[in-house]
């Protein structure tokens, strides 16, 4: 199968149209950035629930005149109409457009299950409908749920821990459903706790990787759920661009769903360790505290480790950051931010 380079080169000679779902948000915005660059056309959908308008205004920034190839449509996922409209013109639809987070999904499962399962039939229906080539939409390795088993393997999940985690197994079940009977051409991607630009350092449910950087810089503790040797695959955000490029235009993987990671595990003390080095490495006058442990988290899974196995051989997946790796490239943009 062609390299990564040759594919995107192969893009860039003949662009396509393609439609992304929660364009505003971390992930969304970064595939845009990347679609930009290599010339598409893009259409962006958004509610703005926690998408960003600053996320858009800085990959507008970064691609220059390419930003005319992009079409933004402030609308919902659960307006099936709005969803049929826009598949109509588009090759590829990426479907990134949820409410995330565990701790939400636990305070607002009715609002969770709205847009992460409504608004996903919705976008199922609307593909089915479409000539669309394919639909790659964002599942959460946190559908292993209760299952200890170790690396993570597609076909061993366990029980939901949390409605975040029911919600994409429906997704999962809902999709692979289409695909039998309506012939819908989609692939799901479990991502394994993804970090870089412009993720979210505040709010209540802000990832960790973001939180403890923002924590450490103003010198405030850091507090860790649990005793520390909970675990995850931390995948840095070029690694599932290139895992969505990959699965939408290559043949194959269609009913199917696929571990988007790194194939390596930290844990929460390590991640420390390693955020620690990193910030000291530029400022070693920065005074960081140690961490602060506090009681488990309800729904969260213990230890996350992906066997990256199956996009390997399906679409020739190669991570091409480390978590090191990752951390190193996305400082820069965490200490600006």
């Amino acid at each position: 199968m062609e390299s990564y380079e040759t594919l995107l080169q192969s893009l860039k000679n003949s662009p396509r149209r393609w439609l992304i779902t929660g364009v505003a948000g971390f992930i969304g915005s970064n595939l845009l950035e990347q679609l930009l660059r290599l010339n598409q056309q893009v259409i962006g959908l958004d509610n703005f629930s926690t998408g960003r308008h600053e996320n858009l205004e800085a990959v507008k920034n970064l691609v220059g005149p390419q930003w005319k190839q992009f079409e933004m449509i402030e609308g919902d996922i659960c307006d099936l109409h709005l969803c049929q409209q826009l598949t109509q013109k588009v090759d590829y639809v990426l479907h990134q457009a949820a409410l995330g987070s565990v701790p939400r999904s636990i305070e607002q499962p009715l609002k969770s299950h709205e847009s992460n399962v409504n608004g996903h039939l919705n976008i199922l229906k609307a593909c089915t409908d479409a000539p669309i080539k394919k639909l790659v939409y964002a599942s959460s390795s946190s559908v292993y749920g209760d299952n200890e088993d170790l690396p993570k393997k597609e076909e061993q999940v366990g029980n939901p821990l949390s409605p975040y985690a029911a919600t994409k197994k429906i997704n999962e079940i809902y999709s692979q459903v289409f695909h039998r009977v309506y012939h819908t051409p989609a692939v799901g991607l479990r991502y394994f706790n993804v970090f870089g630009a412009r993720q979210d350092p505040n709010g209540p449910y802000a990832a960790v990787i973001p939180k403890w950087i923002t924590a450490m810089l103003r010198q405030e503790t850091v507090e860790i759920y649990g005793d520390g040797k909970t675990s995850r695959d931390f995948c840095y955000i070029d690694n599932v661009v290139q895992a969505n490029i990959r699965a939408a235009v290559l043949p194959g993987g269609t009913g199917e769903v696929f571990n988007v990671a790194v194939g390596a595990t930290t844990s929460l003390n390590d991640l420390f360790l390693i955020l620690k080095k990193l910030l000291k490495k530029r400022n070693p006058d920065l005074s960081i505290q140690e961490p602060v442990y506090k009681d488990f988290r309800p729904g969260d899974i213990r230890h996350s480790f992906a066997d990256i196995t199956r996009i390997q051989e399906a679409f020739s997946y190669t991570p091409s950051h480390s978590i090191e790796e990752g951390l190193e490239e996305a400082l820069d943009w965490y200490l600006k931010n």
